[in-house]
């Protein structure tokens, strides 16, 4: 690789991007464009090329903590920070196009919705999955965080995104930190209470899935669904 030096002012890779526009770059160079500098002796190109050979490529460096990426030479924290925005802004635009306008009829479906908001969470999080009449997603959002062992949240915390945004109808799912998505006595509670506030509303509740890591656990499975 040649220095940055040595290349003209009309090859680097800000000048190629104002260019040619963002599909011409390799993922080398959009990562030097995030990383902005490189270290004494060794250029931005390199030290991005450094980043995806250590992490074993764009996958590898995109799971990489703060604190994992800070361990590479030249790569401080405010450049940790900046490569996990892009890299968090990308992932979330990524789920949104694949299940915009999408139906959202299965346990993956809803899953793969799931994961990349809460799967990785050190403390319980409750999600609220929207639906229209065709079953289409509408919206999906956080509505809760808990304990590392417990979500605390009222039915209407849950019903109140359905009504602000016309939902036909909701599917919930929250996060076990511990990996284990069996249900506790409080999910258990948790899934009667906004059942009974389901039928009460007039907006029917799907499921109630549990995330854990690799494995998932569907409320409506369970005999408390026909309770």
């Amino acid at each position: 690789m040649s220095p940055l030096k040595n290349l003209p002012t009309s090859e680097l890779p800000r000048e190629r991007l104002l260019r040619d526009g963002v599909q011409a770059l390799s993922i080398q160079e959009l990562i030097a464009i995030l990383l902005g500098t490189g270290t004494k002796g060794k250029t931005v190109l390199s030290l991005a090329q450094d980043l995806l050979i250590h992490f074993g490529g764009m996958e590898g460096l995109i799971n990489a903590s703060v604190e994992e990426l800070i361990e590479m030479k030249g790569i401080g924290k405010a450049k940790a920070i900046l490569l996990k925005a892009a890299f968090g802004i990308a992932s979330r635009a990524s789920k949104e196009k694949r299940v915009v306008e999408n139906k959202v009829t299965t346990i993956d479906d809803v899953v793969a919705i799931a994961e990349p908001e809460i799967g990785d969470l050190q403390q319980e999080a409750l999600l609220v999955i929207l639906r229209d009449v065709k079953s289409c997603l509408i919206h999906a959002e956080v509505i809760s965080l808990g304990t590392l062992s417990e979500v605390l949240v009222h039915p209407r915390e849950v019903f109140r995104p359905a009504l602000r945004h016309g939902a036909y109808s909701l599917i919930i799912c929250h996060n076990h930190p511990s990996g284990d998505p069996t249900p506790s006595d409080a999910d258990i509670r948790l899934t009667k209470q906004l059942l009974e506030s389901s039928r009460i509303m007039g907006i029917p509740l799907v499921d109630h899935i549990i995330i854990g890591k690799g494995k998932h656990h569907s409320m409506r499975r369970s005999s408390i669904w026909e309770a």
